[in-house]
């Protein structure tokens, strides 16, 4: 059975960072691969998971900076490359860690754009968001999936976002073909899809040993997910002071780097999740479902007064089930082929 989406009271708070949900965790002879390993929340998920003993592969589409970045933290992350909006490049990448016949115990689908301003279409004419988000990682989890299987007990976390709130999967027009784009439409969509990923993988994969989580990290800025909002738009939300730092304030969701990359670390190694799976996460804990919608903005969504939950249309089985079918004839790619 899947994981009641509630709580269990970890320990942990918004406050927690990746040093203390990782503490007393030995990975050694683990494998871990983390999209988007090499700048902000992923490097420090990446040196985190290092730190503790595992062997980490991070794919990234700008191998000399990604390269640059892991040595500035001490090496130990081994860096090859891929771009999540290339199919060709994405199935490179999984033959040849398939062909290396490593067991693949953690997969961090990390890596996100956010709130583009225009709208913007991969290769294969897809929205950019929903495919560089969602798409691509559904490619990646498909062609690693025998590696999972090898591991016999292995996670995929999908980094999301409390986002998911400004959209469900529009199934109708996802791409924007009929309606008129929206930045914050297209983000939330493609959050709710990455929520909804591991909904349909730990459906998929848990009699196989595999489970999935999904998760919100928090707001935090300077990890070069904002780079297209202005200073003034980010000043304006109370994300920045008026000489242009973060504020920091767990309370209200604003939190460090280390802070917001605990939730992934905490999903990809805690063994409070043993035996446990398919469920959204906030703040190193299991999160609730939210009682009911509300509009949500970006204004509400740094609000001082934060609602942190899962809307119900995030996690539903079927509307998983249907992404995960429709995603399969977006991309071509089926688990096991």
């Amino acid at each position: 059975m899947s994981t009641v989406q509630q709580p269990i009271n970890s320990g942990f708070s918004a406050a927690s960072t990746t040093s203390d949900v990782i503490a007393g965790i030995n990975l050694i002879g683990k494998v871990a691969i983390v999209t988007g390993g090499y700048a902000g929340l992923g490097l420090d998920t990446a040196r985190t998971l290092a730190l503790a003993g595992a062997r980490v592969i991070v794919p990234a589409r700008d191998v000399e900076r990604a390269r640059r970045n892991a040595a500035e933290i001490g090496g130990g992350i081994e860096i090859q490359p891929m771009d999540l909006t290339d199919p060709a490049s994405i199935d490179a990448f999984a033959r040849n860690f398939l062909n290396s016949g490593l067991p693949l115990h953690i997969l961090v689908n990390n890596a996100g754009i956010m709130a583009l301003d225009d709208l913007r279409r991969d290769a294969r004419g897809n929205e950019l968001q929903f495919s560089t988000n969602h798409l691509g990682h559904f490619q990646l989890v498909a062609r690693l999936w025998p590696a999972l299987v090898r591991a016999k007990g292995a996670r995929v976390v999908s980094v999301s976002s409390l986002g998911h709130r400004f959209s469900p999967v529009v199934f109708d027009d996802i791409n924007f073909e009929r309606r008129a784009y929206d930045p914050w439409a297209a983000y939330g969509q493609s959050k709710t899809a990455n929520v909804l990923l591991a909904v349909a993988v730990d459906e998929r994969g848990k009699e196989q040993g595999i489970r999935a989580f999904s998760l919100h990290p928090g707001g935090i800025v300077g990890t070069g997910l904002t780079s297209h909002l202005s200073v003034e738009t980010l000043q304006a939300h109370g994300v920045l002071d008026a000489n242009g730092e973060p504020i920091l304030d767990p309370s209200r969701d604003l939190k460090s780097v280390p802070q917001g990359a605990a939730t992934q670390v905490w999903c990809a190694t805690s063994p409070q999740l043993d035996d446990k799976g398919g469920v959204f996460c906030i703040d190193s804990d299991i999160a609730p479902i939210l009682s009911e919608s509300a509009d949500f903005s970006i204004a509400r969504s740094v609000s001082h007064e934060r609602v942190a939950g899962v809307e119900a249309y995030a996690i539903d089985r079927q509307a998983a089930e249907r992404l995960w079918t429709l995603s399969e004839k977006m991309t071509g790619d089926r688990v096991g082929a």
